[in-house]
């Protein structure tokens, strides 16, 4: 599988805080929930976790992540994949994401 360029990378990314974590209402990027972003011929794949494998919102999430991306990039099917390794833990959280729980 082939990892996209930063630019195009960081496009997804900034398109993914578009999502917020209902539960939490930090978006899934600086909350650490997106593990990776890749392209392989024309599927844009994104491996994403939960804060808990649990979580209640899973399912309003991959579809977000879907929606989204598939507005954005219409060029590309976009695959969404669960993971649970890495387990999720709040050291995931960026410095924007501490800034905005600061912030609650």
């Amino acid at each position: 599988m082939e990892t996209q360029t930063p630019d195009t990378g960081q496009l997804v990314l900034d398109t993914l805080k578009n999502i917020i974590d209902p539960e939490i209402g930090i978006n899934i990027v600086d909350l650490g929930l997106v593990y990776q972003v890749s392209l392989d011929k024309q599927v844009l794949g994104v491996d994403l976790t939960l804060t808990t494998p649990g979580c209640p919102m899973s399912g309003t999430i991959e579809t977000a992540v879907v929606q989204i991306l598939e507005n954005r990039f219409p060029e590309y099917q976009v695959q969404v994949q669960l993971v649970w390794s890495p387990m999720w833990t709040t050291d995931m959280i960026t410095d924007e994401g501490r800034r905005q729980l600061d912030r609650m």
